[in-house]
C-alpha cells in the first residue's frame, strides 16, 4: 500500500487537484460549466472531486455507501456544506429518487467508480432518470487490463501493491497469492468480478441508448502527477485504435456520454 491510500487527508486533496487539472478541462471540451449547474457524483468518496466543481460555482450532491468517507468529507467540507453548496447521500444509488436528490442534475460524474459496480448496464441505463435535458455524464476509470487494474495497489504487502499483472492470472492462482500474503481477499476477488474493458464500457453505453461524446485515453494516468510525481501522458493514436490490446497499456480512460437525439 502507497502512503497516500493511508492518509485519507492528503488522497482528498490529490482528488480535488486532478479534478480541477483535468477532469473539469476535459469536460468543458464539450460543455461550458457555469454557476448554478447541478452535479451528482455517484461513489463520491470524501468529497474532493466535488470541491473542484464547487470552486467553479456548481452545487453538488455526492452519493456514498461508505458512511466513514462521509464522515472525513463533512470535515473537510465543513463551510461548503453550510453553504448548501454540496450536500452528501449516504445510500445505494439505485435506493434514491430524483426527488430525494433535489432533482435532476446537468452533469454527472463517476470518477474511479463504474469499475467497481455490479451490473453495469443497469447502473448505466439508470442515469437517465436523473439527467437534466442537454446533459452529460463523464467517467473516468481504468481499464482491468491494465498493469494495476486490479488495484492491486492497496495491498499491504510492499511486493504485490507495486507487482503488476497478476490480477490477470487465472482465478484461483490469483487468490492463492493474495492468501499466501495475508491480503484481503474477499476485496480483491471482488474488484476482480466487476473489473471493465473499455469495449465493454463502450458496449454497455451504446446499448442503452448513448452517444459517446467525448474520449482521450492515458497512457500515463494524470493523477499519477501527485501520486508518484509522473507526467500524464495521453496514449498514443495507433495503440488507442487496436481493440484489446490497448487496454494493457493504457492505464485511464475519459468519457463523456449522453443520451442520444438530445439536442
Amino acid at each position: 500500500m502507497f502512503a497516500f491510500h493511508g492518509d485519507r487527508k492528503n488522497y482528498f486533496d490529490i482528488q480535488a487537484a486532478n479534478a480541477a487539472a483535468y477532469v473539469i478541462p476535459f469536460i468543458e471540451e464539450r460543455m461550458k460549466i457555469t454557476p448554478g449547474m447541478r452535479v451528482l457524483e455517484i461513489g463520491c468518496g470524501e468529497g474532493g472531486v466535488m470541491k473542484a466543481f464547487v470552486q467553479r460555482g456548481c452545487t453538488c450532491v455526492g452519493v456514498e455507501l461508505d458512511a466513514q468517507r462521509i464522515t472525513w468529507g463533512s470535515e473537510w467540507l465543513s463551510e461548503e456544506l453550510t453553504k448548501d453548496q454540496i450536500r452528501f447521500v449516504a445510500k445505494d444509488i439505485y435506493a434514491t429518487s430524483t426527488e430525494e436528490l433535489g432533482g435532476p442534475f446537468d452533469i454527472i460524474v463517476l470518477k474511479d467508480v463504474i469499475e467497481h459496480i455490479h451490473d453495469q448496464p443497469a447502473m448505466i441505463s439508470r442515469l437517465k432518470e436523473l439527467l437534466a435535458p442537454n446533459s452529460i455524464v463523464y467517467f473516468g476509470f481504468p481499464p482491468w487490463q491494465m498493469p494495476f487494474g486490479g488495484h492491486q495497489q492497496i495491498c499491504k504487502n510492499k511486493w504485490l501493491s507495486r507487482l503488476p499483472y497478476y490480477h490477470l492470472l487465472p482465478g484461483f492462482i490469483y487468490k492463492g497469492i493474495l492468501n499466501a500474503f495475508g491480503e484481503n481477499v474477499a476485496e480483491m476477488m471482488e474488484i476482480r468480478s466487476t473489473g471493465i474493458s473499455i469495449e465493454r464500457f463502450e458496449s454497455i453505453c451504446k446499448q442503452a441508448g448513448y452517444e459517446l461524446l467525448h474520449q482521450r485515453h492515458y497512457m500515463v494516468n494524470p493523477i499519477y502527477q501527485w501520486k508518484f510525481g509522473w507526467k500524464p501522458r495521453i496514449q498514443w493514436k495507433f495503440i488507442q485504435g487496436i481493440p484489446y490490446l490497448r487496454n494493457f497499456v493504457t492505464t485511464c480512460v475519459y468519457y463523456i456520454i449522453r443520451p442520444k437525439y438530445q439536442l
